[in-house]
């Protein structure tokens, strides 16, 4: 397999989530039994005193492998099995391990960056789990760290959007995996600007707009009862947006494509 990355039009991003719920659909509860149990490892792992939040980073690359395996043998019409959940742990592990290392690493340091606009704030809370005060909370510097903290993140997700496949799937090492991602990505802003406020409104807007319609339709409903009625919205959507992970990258690294580029 090559590292081809391809220059597709804006509207494929929204595709991608159409593509994946497509996969969703091919074996649903299969899909849902993955999510769970990926659900729950990690709940286990962050749970883990002390190096909890550590392992659980670690481990989002060879999960994020998992997941594709699972799309990929949808996409195929084979079985959405459980054990493919462990796909990224089974092959070039070392790599995976590797990029979730990186994955911690870059995190510390941009956590550690927003101490320059809220004196470490959010940097505690986030990786020694110290609650801030509301008074810090609502203060203008917390703000500016937070979004300090989404603009130094965008790059990071971007590095490491097909990176854990790129390694698993097309056997290259973790610095080139990550560049390969980065620059994929860069080539199809556009595409993925589309994605992005596509996936925004499902996972955002959509749920906000049915909780406040049951809301209004059902005012002596308590609100514990109301996030129960939206809840299964949200289970459905999850395996969606991982199966629209897969559909992206065969879309840029494989398939028909409009622009064909070759990343070096």
């Amino acid at each position: 397999m090559t590292t081809q990355a391809r220059i597709v039009p804006a509207g494929h991003g929204v595709g991608w989530l159409g593509q994946g719920w497509r996969l969703f659909r091919v074996a649903p509860l299969a899909w849902l039994l993955l999510v769970f149990s990926w659900w729950f490892v990690m709940t286990f792992v962050s749970a883990l005193p002390v190096i909890g939040v550590v392992v659980a980073s670690i481990l989002v690359p060879p999960f994020s492998v998992g997941f594709m395996a699972a799309s990929r043998a949808a996409e195929q019409g084979g079985p959405v099995r459980v054990g493919l959940l462990f796909e990224g742990f089974r092959h070039r592990v070392d790599v995976q391990l590797t990029l979730g290392a990186i994955y911690l690493l870059s995190l510390v340091l941009l956590l550690a960056a927003t101490a320059l606009a809220d004196g470490g704030t959010l940097a505690r809370w986030m990786l020694a789990g110290e609650v801030p005060e509301p008074a810090d909370v609502r203060s203008g510097a917390f703000a500016l760290a937070l979004l300090l903290a989404a603009g130094l993140y965008v790059p990071v997700m971007l590095s490491f959007w097909f990176a854990p496949v790129l390694a698993a799937w097309h056997a290259i090492n973790a610095p080139k995996a990550l560049f390969f991602s980065l620059f994929a990505c860069w080539m199809n802003w556009r595409a993925f600007l589309a994605y992005g406020l596509a996936a925004a409104v499902l996972t955002f807007v959509l749920p906000l707009v049915a909780l406040s319609a049951l809301a209004l339709l059902a005012q002596d409903v308590g609100r514990a009862s109301l996030v129960s009625l939206v809840f299964p919205l949200v289970i459905v959507l999850l395996p969606t947006l991982f199966a629209s992970f897969y559909a992206g990258y065969r879309d840029i690294f494989g398939g028909d494509a409009a622009v064909p580029q070759t990343v070096h």
